[in-house]
């Protein structure tokens, strides 16, 4: 029999994933980055246990968690570092890991199995019968062509998919700082700490054995706040507590504002929208990269049970994408308390953070079981 082709636009978590499991099912892979080289912006990441068996389940594990620390503690502070909420993981894995690491293990478990990856390549859009359009001029035929370009996604604005796209009040600058000689002593794993001052936020996450991951959030109308690079006496004012933190910031960080992305489809033919793309969400439960790996894996498990394309992308979609917009409604629930006064907003997370109803409703994605896993 012949093999199948599929032609991947963009060589993110997303793309490269489901570059890993066509391609272990026996397609031939064209993956296409826009950029000149496989990169990520963002520094850190968390990967729960919904991302850790995807990365299992395509061969990529060990070498993306690799001398990532365990995180077995999430607090919530303020800005006077007063504890507001503890959560600890236990039965489930979370790693914080360096996203280039996951890019990197995606990469090469992707050119194991078979997938070529190009860069240096952007495509302009696509047709429902499977014609890919490149910026070059040329047009390629496949029988599966994925959109995994990101949020200003080509592919699906070329048809015309887009039902939602809702900016948010919200962003965020995401950077690395280097671990001193203290944080660098051997410990069982990572706590990470959420610091609040109004409606600016710090987060602290060890990474790597030498990396921390700062990700300072505030509102997209705060100039000051998200200033590149860091206004750091404007955010020592805010946290006072933690200025020999700030003061580690170097000149390097990337701001994003937050939004969320939802399709009239995730699919048109045999066109197939996964990632940022389809779905992008706001990080206030970690989940971005997760859905997108997901949804990523178990797309190549629909194509494999059924051989007409489009009917296996409305099933994927059909079975799939009520997780995902559950992931969407609590990462955009949890952001809300940014705008409120801080003494609602301490005593809300407060209650959150002990209801065993709301517990489950945020972590219902990191244990979910991905199909394919």
């Amino acid at each position: 029999m012949e093999k199948r082709h599929a032609e991947i636009v963009g060589a993110g978590f997303a793309g490269l994933t489901a570059a890993c499991a066509l391609a272990q099912r026996g397609w031939t892979v064209r993956v296409h980055e826009r950029s000149d080289q496989l990169r990520t912006a963002g520094a850190g990441i968390y990967i729960y246990e919904n991302g850790l068996r995807v990365l299992e389940a395509v061969g990529a594990y060990e070498a993306a968690v690799k001398e990532a620390p365990l995180a077995h503690t999430r607090e919530i502070r303020d800005g006077r570092n007063r504890l507001i909420s503890v959560h600890r993981w236990a039965g489930s894995r979370v790693y914080s890991v360096l996203r280039q690491n996951v890019i990197n293990a995606l990469a090469a478990a992707a050119r194991r199995a078979g997938a070529h990856i190009v860069t240096e390549s952007t495509a302009t859009g696509a047709t429902s019968d499977g014609v890919l359009k490149l910026a070059n001029g040329e047009s390629v035929k496949a029988d599966l062509i994925i959109g995994a370009d990101g949020s200003n996604s080509a592919l699906r604005d070329s048809l015309d998919l887009l039902s939602k796209r809702k900016y948010l009040v919200d962003g965020s600058t995401r950077l690395l700082i280097d671990k001193t000689e203290e944080e660098r002593a051997p410990s069982d794993g990572a706590k990470t700490i959420e610091y609040w001052s109004g409606t600016r936020r710090v987060l602290y996450t060890p990474c790597s054995e030498t990396d921390i991951y700062i990700a300072l959030t505030m509102l997209d109308d705060d100039v000051a706040g998200k200033a590149v690079p860091v206004c750091k006496d404007d955010w020592k004012r805010a946290f006072p507590h933690l200025g020999p933190l700030i003061d580690r910031v170097g000149e390097q960080g990337r701001y994003d504002r937050f939004e969320m992305i939802k399709l009239k489809s995730w699919s048109a033919g045999r066109v197939a929208m996964i990632g940022d793309s389809a779905h992008a969400l706001p990080p206030n439960i970690g989940q971005g990269g997760g859905c997108a790996m997901m949804n990523a894996l178990s797309l190549a498990v629909y194509l494999e049970r059924e051989n007409d394309v489009a009917a296996s992308l409305r099933t994927w979609e059909a079975r799939e994408r009520p997780m995902t917009e559950h992931t969407q409604r609590m990462s955009y629930i949890l952001g809300l308390p940014t705008t409120w006064p801080p003494a609602l907003r301490a005593a809300t997370l407060g209650i959150a953070g002990r209801s065993k109803w709301f517990v489950r409703q945020r972590t219902r994605t990191a244990l979910h079981r991905p199909t394919g896993t």
